[in-house]
């Protein structure tokens, strides 16, 4: 059994920039597993991750959802797919998959294949949303015994996901684990992009947050801390960020491609959040580039960031000024030795490889308990 390659069919809401879809990306694009041969299907066609994917020789297809507009037809593809592409097991990415993937298999048409969930957040804020996330989550809940197991990307989403009443039959943590070839310091990118997005002298701060604009992520708690801090300037990065208000202290540089070179630009990663981050890919990943990270104590930040930055209560603008102004006062040997420590830990405790190979050998933990595994 345990030398036999294993076909994996991850099933993900879409693919664009989020933190799902790109870890899903790196992992299979960046460590990938040799025992395992792994297959995606997005409901949502497209997506800047599907390209990456693609030219990684990954087979990639999609159910060609619309947003909000599910179809029975779509389960009725995905089950077939399932079929013709002899997987072994099923793993979902967020809700939506989740769901679609457990329907999915339960149609006539789908092989008997175990279906591992993925819980990527914490504890949403589901007033901030439509109905159909409530009800989604509902039944979800209600569901959730129905697959072999689930994964969760932070411990604290297990423990939220609990007290909604998620029973799946096992329930395992692994953390996201982060490219630090890509994210990385840097310095000739540094200086180059200082001159491209005109910010000013070294010793004015520069704070980068890289989050879509979305209530969850509480910007504007951000720009009140960084109307705070004279001479600091913010970078905002993520889709929705060029229409944030236009303000000389904020440089608005919406969805990129290049955030490894704008964080080797930025002095602090800073996450704002107010409620249902799981593992922060952004955080993780300006650690990596050598940014010391100031963030909300939402999902596992505390755990993340260890020692090497601050942790502040989530929507309390002051207190992130705050805990901002501290880092920033320290004298430029002390705030170097934390930069080399934000990287370290990440090297450390989140590599990339070792989350790919924790999600191979839970797999065939799950194959062999259910007895599916191919002989």
């Amino acid at each position: 059994m345990t030398g036999c390659p294993i076909k994996v069919l991850h099933v993900i809401t879409e693919l664009g920039l989020g933190g799902a879809e790109s870890m899903l990306t790196r992992m299979l694009t960046k460590a990938p597993v040799p025992s395992v041969v792994p297959e995606v299907v997005s409901l949502v066609p497209g997506g800047a991750n599907r390209d990456r994917l693609v030219e990684a020789g990954v087979a990639v297809s999609d159910l060609g959802l619309d947003r909000g507009r599910p179809r029975l037809g779509a389960l009725l593809a995905l089950a077939r797919r399932m079929r013709a592409g002899e997987a072994d097991i099923v793993q979902g990415w967020m809700y939506h998959a989740n769901l679609a993937a457990t329907l999915a298999a339960a149609l006539p048409a789908a092989p008997a294949v175990p279906v591992v969930w993925g819980i990527r957040c914490s504890d949403m804020d589901t007033s901030r949303y439509g109905w159909q996330l409530r009800a989604v989550i509902g039944a979800s809940a209600r569901l959730s015994r129905r697959p072999a197991g689930a994964i969760a990307n932070s411990q604290a989403g297990i423990a939220v996901h609990r007290a909604l009443g998620f029973r799946p039959r096992r329930f395992d943590y692994i953390a996201n684990g982060l490219d630090t070839d890509r994210f990385r310091p840097d310095p000739a990118a540094r200086a180059e992009m200082r001159t491209v997005l005109n910010l000013p002298a070294s010793d004015s701060p520069v704070l980068a947050v890289v989050a879509r604009v979305d209530p969850m992520k509480d910007h504007a708690g951000f720009l009140a801390a960084l109307d705070k801090l004279p001479g600091a300037v913010g970078l905002a990065i993520g889709k929705g960020t060029e229409d944030l208000p236009d303000r000389p202290n904020l440089r608005r540089l919406g969805p990129r491609t290049d955030v490894p070179r704008l964080l080797a630009a930025a002095d602090f990663i800073v996450n704002s959040s107010a409620f249902g981050e799981g593992f922060s890919n952004a955080v993780a990943e300006g650690m990596a580039a050598g940014c010391p990270a100031v963030a909300t104590d939402v999902g596992d930040a505390r755990l993340i960031v260890g020692e090497t930055g601050r942790i502040v209560p989530p929507r309390d603008p002051a207190a992130l000024a705050e805990a901002l102004a501290a880092l920033i006062a320290e004298e430029p040997a002390a705030r170097e030795e934390r930069r080399r420590a934000a990287r370290q830990r990440i090297e450390t405790e989140f590599a990339l490889d070792r989350a790919a190979e924790a999600f191979a050998a839970l797999h065939r933990e799950i194959l062999a308990e259910t007895g599916t595994a191919r002989r």
